[in-house]
C-alpha cells in the first residue's frame, strides 16, 4: 500500500465517525465532564497506545489546549509506573485501574476509558468500579466489545483496524478536550463577573444572579 492509499482509509474512517457518531452523544459527554469539573475529577485510563492517548488528554487539560486558563482536575490512570507494576506483580493487571478508581474517584467524578477493541479487562473492571461509586463513565472504541455497553456514553469508531480507530480518537479527543476548554474559561469569565457585580453593590442590595453556562 501507498502513502496515499494509507490515507485514504484513514480519511474514509474519519468521515464514517462523521455519521456514525451522533453529535448528540458527544455532546452529553462534554457536559457530563464539564459539569464535574473543576471539583470532581476527570480519571482517563487505557493501555499501549490507548494509554498514550489517556497520558495526552491528561496533559491538554491539566495544562493547556489553545488557551491560557485554569489548570483541570484531571488524572491519568495509565503513567505511574509505581503503582502499575506494583499492583500488577502483587494482585493482577485486571484490576490495575479499577484500583486507583476506588482511590481517586468518587460520587459525581467521571471516568473516560479508552480500548480499542472494547474488551480490556481492565479498563471494565475500572467501569464497573467507577458505577459502584456513582461517577459517570465516557468510553472511546472501536466496532465492537462489552465496555460501549457498561459506558453512559459511548463514541464508537466504526472500523476493526486499530491504527486507524487510534487516528480517529486522537481527532475525538482533540475535539473534546477544545470544546472543554471553551467551556471552563466561559464559566470562569460568568464566576468572575458575577464576583465583580457581588463587590460593586452596596450593602443590603442584592446583586442580579448570573448563572453558569
Amino acid at each position: 500500500m501507498t502513502l496515499k492509499g494509507y490515507l485514504a482509509d484513514a480519511t474514509a474512517v474519519l468521515e464514517l465517525v462523521g455519521s456514525a457518531v451522533a453529535q448528540e452523544v458527544v455532546d452529553a459527554a462534554i457536559d457530563t465532564i464539564t459539569g464535574a469539573l473543576p471539583g470532581k475529577p476527570l480519571l482517563v485510563c487505557g493501555n499501549g497506545g490507548s494509554a498514550a492517548d489517556a497520558m495526552h488528554i491528561t496533559g491538554e487539560l491539566v495544562g493547556r489546549f489553545l488557551r491560557d486558563r485554569l489548570a483541570l482536575r484531571v488524572i491519568c490512570l495509565s503513567d505511574n509506573p509505581v503503582v502499575l507494576t506494583a499492583w500488577s506483580n502483587d494482585f493482577s493487571f485486571d484490576t490495575v485501574f479499577s484500583r486507583q478508581v476506588e482511590a481517586y474517584g468518587e460520587p459525581g467524578a467521571v471516568l473516560l476509558g479508552i480500548s480499542t477493541s472494547g474488551n480490556s479487562k481492565n479498563v471494565i473492571a475500572a467501569f464497573q468500579q467507577a458505577r459502584k461509586l456513582g461517577m459517570k463513565t465516557i468510553a472511546l472504541t472501536g466496532g465492537g466489545g462489552a465496555l460501549g455497553a457498561l459506558a453512559d456514553y459511548s463514541i464508537a469508531i466504526p472500523s476493526n483496524s486499530t491504527p486507524l480507530i487510534q487516528q480517529a480518537h486522537l481527532c475525538v479527543y482533540h475535539y473534546l478536550c477544545q470544546k472543554i476548554e471553551e467551556r471552563m474559561i466561559e464559566r470562569l469569565s460568568c464566576n468572575t463577573r458575577s464576583k465583580q457585580l457581588q463587590e460593586q453593590v452596596p450593602d443590603g442590595l442584592a446583586a442580579p444572579h448570573i448563572t453558569n453556562a
